[in-house]
Parts: structure tokens; C-alpha cells; sequence
């Protein structure tokens, strides 16, 4: 004898709206699992699958509820957790396959049959947990449509998904694929209870009434979890929407978007659209951040950041990606536009800040970048934009400049040579030539300055503008030098027991003086090679006075007391040390070229005429670099410099040319 029952169609209706408002929060955690990274995104697929399933197995209790037979019913506690176990599996599965950015068809469909089955499981499993006095058989029909229903809801559920995963927000679109989505979950929740057919079992010889209060207190308890699960589901959307979204992705000084928001944005940008990238950075921001403080820094900063607000859109965006660095996204980009763009920006900052009582003036420099992202290079347009950057500084700061395919070819190079400088040392590709230096009023040698080259084995040469200052930002100019300095010593020392005793320059980095043991470097140095402290002289630059100068003036003294003689290379250009000459223990000023390569003009000449008599006034020597035609010799001794280095007298050479240039000169002596 078949049983039948009868629907309490408000538990229907509440079943309904527990589908509905659980297709609702998948849809939203979503989202969350597609922006998120790393430990992030785990707890939002886990979250989304707790969510998802229970809020699928809770209507499925909640539908069973609101079906009665008029008889007790209770059910199998393992065989309920199982179908809890299934519906939760079953919506991770659904949550983790959305993750890629590219899926595959083949993926989709697999996902979906085992999402599907899963909810069948769930269902079918759930009904077996039911224990009561009647046999249950299915009508074969509606059982394969509750199915195919099921597999549906699945693929509708993994579009939806991919549909709403870049969207966060709450839409109207939304809510309607949330209602369609519950109800093809409800759908195949109550084609299965059709197709469900009970008869009293054989040993039955009554019906026991169900106790309707044991009916509204499972009732009650599945809703109130139901509600507790929601409830938490959608505080930590909230929380994390209003709180941790503005912690994570707001900049807290300027309110413009971080480095967190920009990489968001171009996760969901990967494609074909052209976005343009420019790259900001302020150009005297350091001095003023040392000199004022970093709290008129923050202000500086603050300032700049309020002003770059106005250039927002709706398609480019701002964000200020740490420091003194911004960055500008323009969608749907044009060189014109984004050259317009950048001329705005600049003209904006350099405009005067009063900040506490402070006029402040600072510029930026911009590269700008101009392509689109994919997946396997979502980074190369900000790498492309910061190379543009460098360059707007190279080219002497407070402008533009776009990148273009032969600052690609340099980046490539520049870091071919950062990784193969590593084994350059290792592998012996170094090598020293040296240049002389030519007393013009007694007409002879006055000693060697030793220089460093570098022969790759396959780019061949490599010019030292290139490779030195990869070697004094990485720190190998350390061991270089140390190198080059033995190395040095020794071809002096080999050259003072063929007769030749001539001193030799070495150049040294602040790397070095970084170091705090130069001292000993040097000793060490002398002591293995067994050569006399006179014999060597150390080159030094003009910037360091940028750095510690008190430092470098102890650690000088220091090597002047091994009698270790030092010279300020490239006197002249740019960083003004004439204030600290006094105090500064040196024994020589190198000229710099510019200064020779002007010998023409009145000014310069001039310029040259005060710093000789500097120099005599100070008892310190001058020695005018990049001396190459006679003109130069003449206008120089004129002038009353006297000893000079440059290609009239001779090019670096290797150590085994030496012989035959001392030759042409008069200045032979028999070597062993």
C-alpha cells in the first residue's frame, strides 16, 4: 500500500529562501576566492564551501521537513554527516575549479558531472539516513531527471561562478542568478522527493503518529543554524568589504590604492586591451624626507597624493605603490593620451607645497609603458615602465619618456651582465691595462693607472661604463677591486725588479670604504706582494663626499699612514668638494676630461687657472686626464699644469705592451 503525503508549503517557501540566499553567498565568496593569494584564498574556498554545502544539505533537511507521512521518523547520524560530507566536498570541488584564469572545457565538464553527483549523492544519501517503518522505491523516470536536474544546477552554479568572480559588489544580476541558481537546486530537491514512492514494510502492523513538536524542533534547530551560517558568511564579507578591504588595499596616508589593489587590477585585466602604465617617481623626495623629517615627508607625500586625485577617472585609475612611487593604469590607452596625461602630472607637482611653515619644491620623473597583460608577463608592463623612469632621470629628471624596444634590448643585456658577472671572476675574464702619466716639463714616466676590463666569453669586450656599475650596486665591486688591487701590485712589483719603478693607481669604490676593513685590505695587500706603500696610489671619486665623510676622511688618514698615496679622480664634475679640500687627506686632483675637452673656452680656462692655484695653495699635485692632441699640452702648461694622462701619450695597454711603448718614447730599459 503506497504512503501519501503532503507538503507545509511555508517550509517549502523556506527552503526556498535558504537555496536562494546560499547561491547568493557562493556567488560573493567567489569573488573572494578569485582576488585572494595565498593563505587568503584558502580560507575563502573553505568558507565557501562550508557555506555552499550546508546551505544545499540544509534546504534538503529543511525540504524534508516540510514533507509529512504521518508517521515517526528519525535518522541515521552517519549517514546524515555523510550527506553533509558530500554536498560540502561536492562544493569545493565546484569553488576550486574556478580558480584559473583560463579553464578548459574538458575541466568544466568533469567538474560539473562530479559537482553534480555529489548533490545526488547528498539527496539520495539523506533520504537512506531516514529510518521509519516503510520500504522506499524510486520511480526510475523522475529519479534520471532529479539527476540530469542536479548536473544542470552544476554547470549553471560553475557559470555563474566564473561569471560573478571578478564582481565583489552586490547587483540586481546577482540576486536573479542567485534565485535561479537556488531554484535548480530546490528543483532537483523535490523531483527526487517525487520520485521517492513508500510502501509500509511487510512486518508492519501499525502506524505510530508523528509527534509534531519533535518535527518543529528539528525545524527550529536547522533554521537557526542555517541563519547562524549565513549570518557568519556575510559578516565576513562585510568585514572584510568595509575593514580589511581598506586595510589590505588602501594606502593609509594618501587613500589612493596600494600595491595589493594595482596587482587586483591587473589580474582582472588579463587580455588584449591596451592599458597604459605610468610609472612615477618624485625626484628630490630623499633630501627633503632626510633633511625635514619623515613626518613633513608623510605630509609631502600626502600633499602630492591629493593632487594627483583630480586626474582619476572612471577608466585610469591611481595608485601609490610605496615610498615616493605612484603609478598611473589608463585603460583603452593611446600614446597620446598618455603623453598629455604625464605632462599634467608634472605640471601639478612642481608646483610649490606649504607644508608647516615649510615651501617645499620637488618634480617627478615618469616612464610610461604602453601594452596589454597576459598571463605568462603580467609584470612586464610595470618593469617596462620603470625602465622608461630611469631613463626620464637620466635625461635630467621632471619629464616623460616612453619606452621603446632598444631600452628592452639594454634591460636584457644589463641583466645577461648581472648574471654573468658572477663567474666572471671565477672563471679569470678580468684582466688590467694600464695608462700612463706624463711629466710634460721633465719629459718623463710618472707612474701607471691600472684599469680594469672585462672580456666576455661571447658579448667579447665589455665597456667598464657598463659593467662597473652593475658590479657597484650588486656589492662585486668589492672582490673586484681586491682583485685588481693585487693584481696591480704585483705587475709593479715585477716591473720594479726589471728596473722600472714607477707607481701604480688603483681606483677605488665607497663600496670599499663601506666595508669599514680597507686598511686592511690594503696592508694585506702590500705584505703578500712585498711592495712599498709609495708605490701605490688609490683613487677615489668626487660623489663620495655625498656619503659619510667623516668616515672617509678616518679611513683616508688611515691609509695615508701606511704611505699609501690618494688622488680625487674626476675632479670637477658635478659634486662640489671644494669646501671640504682642507679636510680631505689627499695627495693629488685628477682634472676630468670635460674640463680638457673645453680648453677653447675662456671660461673654462679660467676654471682650470683657479683650481691649479687651489691646488699649489693646498701642496697638492694635478694631473689633467684625456689629454689627446698637442693644443691640449700647450693650453695645460700655459696654465701651469704640468703632468697629464690621455691617448697622445699613450691608450691602456696590456702589461706585455708596456715594453714596446716605453721604447717609442726614449724611456727603454732592459727587461728581464
Amino acid at each position: 500500500m503506497n504512503i501519501e503525503g503532503s507538503y507545509n508549503y511555508y517550509i517549502v517557501a523556506l527552503s526556498v529562501i535558504i537555496a536562494v540566499l546560499a547561491s547568493y553567498s557562493a556567488l560573493s565568496i567567489a569573488a573572494k576566492i578569485s582576488l585572494a593569494n595565498g593563505k587568503t584564498r584558502f580560507f575563502w574556498l573553505l568558507a565557501g564551501s562550508l557555506v555552499m554545502g550546508n546551505g544545499i544539505w540544509s534546504m534538503h533537511f529543511v525540504g524534508m521537513l516540510a514533507f509529512h507521512i504521518h508517521m515517526t521518523v528519525s535518522y541515521d547520524i552517519w549517514l546524515t554527516i555523510g550527506s553533509l560530507l558530500a554536498s560540502v566536498i561536492s562544493s569545493f570541488i565546484a569553488f576550486y575549479i574556478t580558480i584559473p584564469r583560463n579553464i578548459k572545457w574538458y575541466t568544466m565538464a568533469v567538474g560539473g558531472f562530479i559537482m553534480g553527483s555529489g548533490i545526488v549523492t547528498m539527496h539520495y544519501t539523506g533520504m537512506e539516513a531516514m529510518i521509519m517503518p516503510v520500504d522506499i522505491y524510486y520511480d526510475k523516470t523522475l529519479w534520471v531527471l532529479s539527476a540530469v536536474i542536479a548536473l544542470i544546477a552544476s554547470y549553471a552554479a560553475l557559470l555563474l561562478f566564473l561569471r560573478f568572480r571578478s564582481q565583489s559588489s552586490a547587483s540586481w544580476s546577482k540576486w536573479l542568478s542567485a534565485a535561479t541558481m537556488g531554484a535548480a537546486i530546490c528543483g532537483m530537491h523535490y523531483t527526487g522527493m517525487e520520485a521517492a514512492k513508500m510502501e509500509y514494510s511487510a512486518t508492519t502492523d501499525m502506524v505510530v503518529e508523528a509527534s509534531t513538536g519533535a518535527d518543529l524542533f528539528l525545524l527550529f534547530g536547522v533554521t537557526i543554524v542555517i541563519f547562524i551560517i549565513l549570518v557568519v558568511s556575510w559578516g565576513a564579507i562585510f568585514f572584510d568589504r568595509h575593514v580589511l578591504e581598506k586595510l589590505a588595499y588602501l594606502d593609509s596616508i594618501t587613500g589612493l590604492p596600494n600595491r595589493n589593489e594595482m596587482n587586483r587590477f591587473f589580474d582582472s585585466h588579463v587580455g588584449t586591451e591596451k592599458l597604459g602604465v605610468l610609472f612615477l617617481d618624485l625626484d628630490q623626495f630623499k633630501a627633503i624626507n632626510d633633511t625635514l623629517g619623515h613626518n613633513i615627508g608623510d605630509l609631502l607625500i600626502q600633499e602630492v597624493g591629493i593632487r594627483l586625485r583630480q586626474y582619476i577617472r572612471e577608466d585610469q585609475q591611481a595608485f601609490r605603490i610605496g615610498g615616493d612611487e605612484f603609478l598611473f593604469i589608463i585603460k583603452h590607452c593611446t600614446p597620446k593620451r598618455a603623453e598629455q596625461l604625464a605632462h599634467q602630472i608634472l605640471q601639478s607637482i612642481k608646483q610649490v607645497y606649504h607644508i608647516e611653515g615649510n615651501e617645499l619644491y620637488v618634480t617627478g620623473s615618469i616612464g610610461i609603458s604602453i601594452g596589454s597583460i597576459q598571463d605568462s608577463d603580467r609584470s612586464v608592463l610595470l618593469k617596462t615602465a620603470d625602465t622608461a623612469m630611469y631613463k626620464a632621470k637620466g635625461l635630467g629628471k621632471n619629464q616623460f619618456c616612453f619606452y621603446s624596444h632598444e631600452m628592452g634590448l639594454q634591460l636584457v643585456r644589463k641583466m645577461e651582465l648581472e648574471k654573468d658577472l658572477q663567474l666572471a671572476l671565477e672563471n679569470k675574464q678580468f684582466f688590467i691595462v694600464y695608462q700612463p702619466k706624463w711629466n710634460v716639463k721633465t719629459s718623463s714616466l710618472v707612474g701607471f693607472e691600472a684599469l680594469i676590463r672585462w672580456e666576455h666569453p661571447r658579448l667579447g669586450l665589455v665597456s667598464p661604463g657598463e659593467f662597473i656599475q652593475i658590479a657597484e650596486g650588486t656589492g662585486l665591486i668589492v672582490p673586484m677591486t681586491r682583485w685588481a688591487l693585487e693584481e696591480a701590485c704585483r705587475q709593479c712589483k715585477r716591473w720594479q725588479l726589471q728596473g722600472l719603478e714607477q707607481p701604480v693607481s688603483v681606483n677605488l669604490s665607497v663600496r670599499l670604504f663601506q666595508t669599514d676593513s680597507l686598511q686592511e685590505i690594503v696592508r694585506n695587500v702590500l705584505d703578500k706582494v712585498e711592495l712599498e706603500p709609495h708605490l701605490l696610489e688609490l683613487e677615489i671619486t668626487e660623489s663620495m663626499v655625498l656619503y659619510d665623510i667623516n668616515d672617509i676622511i678616518r679611513q683616508l688618514q688611515s691609509l695615508r699612514e701606511l704611505g699609501v698615496r690618494v688622488s680625487m679622480d674626476d675632479f670637477g664634475t658635478g659634486y662640489s668638494s671644494i669646501g671640504l679640500l682642507d679636510r680631505i687627506p689627499i695627495d693629488t686632483l685628477k682634472l676630468d676630461r670635460l674640463f680638457t675637452n673645453d680648453l677653447e673656452s675662456p671660461s673654462k680656462r679660467a676654471i682650470i687657472n683657479a683650481i691649479i692655484m687651489m691646488a699649489d695653495h693646498l701642496q697638492l699635485d694635478v694631473i689633467a686626464e684625456g689629454v689627446e692632441t698637442r693644443e691640449h699640452i700647450e693650453f695645460l702648461t700655459q696654465l701651469g699644469c704640468h703632468v697629464m694622462q690621455g691617448y697622445y701619450y699613450g691608450k691602456p695597454m696590456r702589461d706585455n705592451e708596456i715594453g714596446e711603448w716605453l721604447k717609442k718614447h726614449e724611456y727603454y730599459m732592459s727587461l728581464v
